[in-house]
Parts: C-alpha cells; sequence; structure tokens
C-alpha cells in the first residue's frame, strides 16, 4: 500500500457510519451481511447506505457477493491487515523491535480476527 492508498482508507474510515459498518462486518465474519439487513440496522436509507459500501470497497475494506436478489457485503481482511502493515511499516522504520509483535499479530490468519455472525443472513 502506497500513501495515497493510505489517504483514501483513512478517509473511508473517517466518516462515523462507514466506521459503524466496518465494524459490523468484520463480527459478522465470514458470512457476511446482506446490504438490506445493514441499512435496516442503521436505519440508513438503503441509497446512503450503498454509497457508503462503495466507498468501503473502493478503499479495499469490504467486498460483496450476489446471493439471489441481495447483495452480501462481508469485510476484506486482507485489506485491513494491508492498512495496519503499511502503518506499523512505515512508522516504525529503523525500529523494527518496535513493531514486530504488531506486525505479527496484524497478519494473522483472517479466521482468528472472526467473531460470530451478529445478525441473520435472511433477507
Amino acid at each position: 500500500m502506497d500513501i495515497k492508498h493510505a489517504a483514501e482508507a483513512f478517509s473511508a474510515l473517517s466518516q462515523e457510519n462507514r466506521l459503524a459498518v466496518l465494524r459490523l462486518l468484520i463480527e459478522a465474519g465470514a458470512e457476511g451481511v446482506p446490504a438490506g439487513d445493514i441499512a435496516r440496522h442503521f436505519g440508513a436509507p438503503q441509497n446512503t447506505m450503498s454509497t457508503n459500501l462503495a466507498i468501503l470497497a473502493r478503499a479495499g475494506f469490504v467486498t460483496s457477493r450476489r446471493d439471489g436478489r441481495s447483495m452480501i457485503y462481508t469485510a476484506d481482511y486482507a485489506g485491513l491487515r494491508r492498512l495496519i502493515s503499511f502503518l506499523l511499516e512505515d512508522c516504525c522504520k529503523g525500529r523494527p523491535e518496535v513493531c514486530a509483535p504488531l506486525l505479527d499479530a496484524a497478519l494473522a490468519p483472517a479466521a482468528a480476527l472472526c467473531r460470530p455472525t451478529i445478525l441473520s443472513s435472511e433477507t
């Protein structure tokens, strides 16, 4: 990740609702959450939520897949790890002993980051 992409990622996360959506998707794990359920959960209009999800996707934080008529969104753990790794590598230049434990944790398998699903995937 370069500084331009990092800035875009931080911009995507700087809005409170988008950060809350990302947190929801991280908690949901690999099963993901349908777009309509996300909008209902936050009481947001679907077009607003679509915009927020698109911004998170462009920043590399979420992915989507079609399931019948629904779009299911999941957190992109690789994208999250890229941002964390960028921060740690960039900020720790010359002091690897400071960041080594943090980098190891950031690069841990995505399964270790997942928690049980908090919303049903049914629409």
